[in-house]
């Protein structure tokens, strides 16, 4: 057979391009680059806005982390002080302050400072001393030199704020070397007090990390067995649809109406227990399930039909599938889901503080049911001082803050990685 097109003798027309075909042509090329520079434009100032305002706290935080300090030596080798040996620090610094410690700390800073600076020595200074003795009784008999915290007027005139009549005495302090600014390791080991000086951010974190525990404990489990009923078991009727609306909307429900629920109802069941990390958990719990539930039920809905179908021909029973099969390649969706509602809770404030958990509180909680704060909270508690030292401190909190939210979301992360299969 010949070829019809050998045949064909009609001319080819070449494509033509219309002057009109050439401006809407370089209408759409330039829209496109317009959107791109938009795009562009966002990204950078999204980028400058975050990095202005890492910036701006790890310019006000760093000077949280510090503190000011005397240089002040003590000789003790002519102290009759004992150091007890026991387990309880607490047991051994109160030994120490009946011994007579505070008035030899005392003493020798009006030696080696002067009656007018050691005057401006913190009243609670003689307890780091405390502890270093008792860390190291060998100090009892060799002495040694130690940073002792001064009063808060006095930081203060020496960063140049405060009292005028103290920044001379600052200033010539600081020329002779005993005084100066030093890396503070006790605030992180250290609990709330009304001194910037003497303030901790262990108090918070403890309490956050125990609050955190309680939220996961009840939130994770409860929200992956009910998103995997709601996927896999529950029937397609009036009432499961009622129960889905349903938790579409508490997951957009202001943070604050899950603490008036905490406060209706766990602190009905449990009125001892106000500030307690248990209470708070509960109550954030609450905040958090709809988040996982809802990611839950995505994560299995994205789980190909051909794993259940597979598993159920070689003989797995129902259950078999869901839990051998389903939940393990829906787990990375999942915990994704658990880590943006851990993240909402731990730097929740509003629930927590209905519930009380904004008290004073000197002392770490040592469990779930002894009042505590948590990080957000003892910043907002911070933030409402006037002292510039607790501006600074308010500012090193955050940066804790942060830390510990990364860290969490961090060991999240790895943990999806860890469990992700590739089908």
């Amino acid at each position: 057979m010949t070829d019809p097109a050998a045949h064909d003798d009609r001319p080819i027309i070449a494509p033509t391009r219309t002057p009109a075909f050439e401006a809407r042509l370089k209408q759409r090329y330039a829209a496109e680059r317009r959107f791109k520079a938009a795009g562009m434009t966002a990204i950078g100032f999204s980028v400058a806005v975050l990095i202005f305002l890492l910036g701006t706290m790890l310019m006000n935080g760093l000077g949280g982390f510090q503190r000011t300090v005397f240089d002040v030596p003590v000789d003790f080798s002519r102290m009759s002080l004992t150091v007890l040996d026991t387990e309880n620090d607490g047991a051994a610094v109160r030994a120490l302050q009946s011994q007579g410690l505070p008035e030899i700390v005392q003493f020798a800073a009006e030696e080696a400072l002067g009656v007018e600076a050691a005057a401006q020595v913190n009243a609670e200074a003689w307890r780091d001393v405390a502890a270093e003795l008792v860390a190291d009784p060998t100090l009892l008999r060799t002495g040694g030199t130690f940073a002792l915290p001064t009063t808060e007027d006095l930081a203060s005139a020496y960063a140049g704020d405060g009292q005028a009549a103290l920044q001379p005495l600052a200033r010539d302090l600081s020329e002779r070397g005993l005084l100066h600014n030093t890396f503070d390791s006790g605030f992180l080991s250290r609990s709330d007090a009304t001194d910037p000086q003497l303030v901790g951010i262990w108090g918070a974190l403890k309490g956050s990390i125990l609050t955190m525990v309680v939220t996961l404990l009840l939130a994770f489990p409860i929200g992956v067995l009910a998103a995997l009923y709601l996927e896999e078991y529950a029937p397609r009727n009036r009432w499961t649809d009622l129960i889905e609306v349903s938790i579409n909307n508490l997951a957009a429900v202001p943070s604050i109406i899950f603490g008036l629920l905490g406060l209706a109802v766990f602190l009905a069941l449990f009125p001892g227990m106000r500030s307690a990390p248990l209470v708070g958990g509960m109550t954030l719990a609450l905040m958090t399930m709809p988040v996982i539930v809802i990611s839950g039920r995505n994560a299995i809905k994205a789980v190909p039909p051909s794993i259940r179908d597979g598993a159920l021909a070689i003989g797995a029973s129902p259950v078999q599938v869901v839990f051998h099969h389903v939940l393990p390649l829906a787990m990375p969706g999942i915990l994704t889901g658990t880590i943006i509602g851990m993240a909402r809770a731990l730097g929740e404030t509003a629930p927590l503080l209905l519930i009380g958990m904004r008290a004073f509180v000197s002392t770490p909680p040592s469990g779930f049911t002894d009042n505590a704060t948590v990080l957000p909270m003892q910043i907002y508690l911070w933030s409402d001082q006037i002292d510039r030292g607790f501006v600074e401190r308010t500012s090193a909190a955050i940066i804790v803050l942060l830390i510990f939210l990364l860290m969490m979301n961090g060991l999240a992360i790895y943990l999806r990685n860890r469990f992700e299969k590739k089908w």
